[in-house]
Order: C-alpha cells, then structure tokens, then sequence
C-alpha cells in the first residue's frame, strides 16, 4: 500500500501539467465552441449550437479539402525527399552523423518568419529565383510564383522536412547492412532490396514522421498567411482570422475541434488498420 502510494506521488506532476496545461484549455475550448458570439466579439454564455452546422458550409468544407490536399502532399514529398537524406546520414562514419545531425537541426535556431520572408525574398517577382531564370533566358518575363499554392506546398515541406528525417533517420541507423548483402546474395534488384528489407525495418520511423508533419503541417498558420498571401486559406489561418480578425471564438472552437477530430480519426483509421493487418 506503501509502495503504491509512493508510486501515485510519482505520477501527481506529469498528470497536474497535463490536466492545466492540456485537458483544461480543451474543456474551455469545448465549452466556448457550443456559445454564441458576443456582439462585439468575444463569446456570450448562450447554447448555440449552429456553430458546427456552420462547419458544412461549402465554403468551409472546400478549406478542410484543399489543407487535407496541401497537408497529405507536403507530407509524401517530405517522405520522399527524406529517405534518402536519412539513407545518407546512416550510413555516415560515426563521427559525421552527429555533424549532419546538426546541419538538419541549425534551421530550427532561426525563427520561422525570418526563413518565410527569405523564401518571399527568393520567390518573388524581382526575387532571386525569378532573376535566374530570365538571365538564363528559359522564360523572358518573371514567373508568377509567390502567392500561390505552390509555394505554400514549398514552404510547407521546407518547414517539415526536419520532422520526417529525425525519426526515419533514427530508424534506418539501426538496419544492420548484412541483411541487404543477404538480400543481393539472393538475386534482388536495388528496388526489390529497398521494398522487402528496407522499407518494412524502417515503417516505425515513417510513420512517426508522417504522423508528425500531417499534424504540424494542418496546423500550420504562417506559412499559407506569408507565402500564399489572401488566396491560399487553409484550416490553421481560418482558425487564426475567426480568433484574432472576425473575433467569433465559438466558431473559431468548433473549426478547431474540428481539425483536432480529423487528426486524432486519422490516427485512429491507422492504428485499426495496423491491428487488422
């Protein structure tokens, strides 16, 4: 009885930070999301539960559509680009993994608005990108490129890409090289290697990664707000605008329970498919 009090003593911290810092703020959010809107803004204490109705709305859903499009592309050409990054960085000597580890990481020092104006200073009309391409002369007038959907999928993976190579770096680092001898003593091509050897050692990893840029990538205000300007609204700027612009925080509740509803289904679908699997 002793010993297990003391272990309930242990487990009071982590269970107080979550309950403050995580359980309450959800309760909160809950509760203003079934309010109404203040006259002036803020959130009048009335049952008003039109604010999910309102999340059917055409011009809702074709946001929740188009950041379900830009969110599962930035995270299938993060997976892309950092496999073989990750490949790279493994099979390094020892001594230099800590040194690439560090080259992923060095983004991360700088914040995330002085990285998005420099990619608005690149991908601008008069900016570096468009400036390379009319003196090589493959096209004779700057490029429409900032302010559109493609360059917020840009700025998206450029932002994620370290999420996805950490944990599928971790991942391959511990594939012992002998199995891919094996798989080349026995005939497989370099495809058939990476398909039945590779990739199945390293799903742990790349789920994590994908799991972590599909949740960060959905939430993710800033970049669609600098990189895509007015015409490219996703789910994390139209949560932001109904909170800090439009000022209807029960709305802005109920967008945002939405969207964390849409994570947590996902990973549920995931893990019930793995359990069947």
């Amino acid at each position: 009885m002793r010993r297990l009090s003391a272990r309930l003593r242990l487990f009071i911290p982590p269970f107080s930070w979550v309950a403050v810092f995580y359980v309450f703020p959800l309760l909160l959010i809950l509760v203003v999301s079934f309010a109404a809107r203040g006259q002036w803004g803020g959130v009048r204490w009335e049952f008003h539960p039109a604010n999910y109705a309102r999340l059917l709305d055409p011009l809702y859903l074709k946001v929740f559509a188009r950041s379900l499009v830009l969110t599962s592309a930035a995270t299938l050409l993060c997976a892309v680009l950092a496999f073989p990054i990750s490949w790279w960085m493994a099979r390094l000597p020892r001594g230099r993994r800590e040194v690439a580890l560090l080259l992923v990481l060095i983004p991360f020092w700088t914040n995330i608005l002085v990285r998005l104006y420099a990619w608005m200073f690149i991908l601008g009309r008069g900016g570096l990108l468009n400036s390379l391409l009319v003196a090589s002369g493959l096209v004779s007038e700057p490029l429409p490129i900032l302010y559109t959907r493609e360059a917020v999928l840009l700025g998206l993976v450029y932002g994620q890409l370290p999420f996805m190579v950490l944990p599928l770096y971790a991942a391959l680092e511990k594939i012992d090289v002998a199995l891919l001898e094996a798989a080349r003593d026995l005939y497989a091509t370099p495809w058939q290697a990476f398909r039945r050897v590779v990739l199945p050692l390293s799903k742990p990893g790349l789920v994590a990664g994908c799991i972590l840029v599909f949740a960060s990538t959905l939430c993710d205000f800033v970049t669609p707000d600098l990189l895509g300007g007015a015409r490219v609204a996703l789910i994390g700027n139209l949560i932001q605008g109904q909170y800090l612009v439009v000022r209807d925080w029960p709305f802005g509740s109920a967008l945002a329970l939405a969207e964390m509803a849409l994570i947590g289904g996902g990973l549920v679908l995931y893990l019930r498919a793995e359990k069947a699997a």
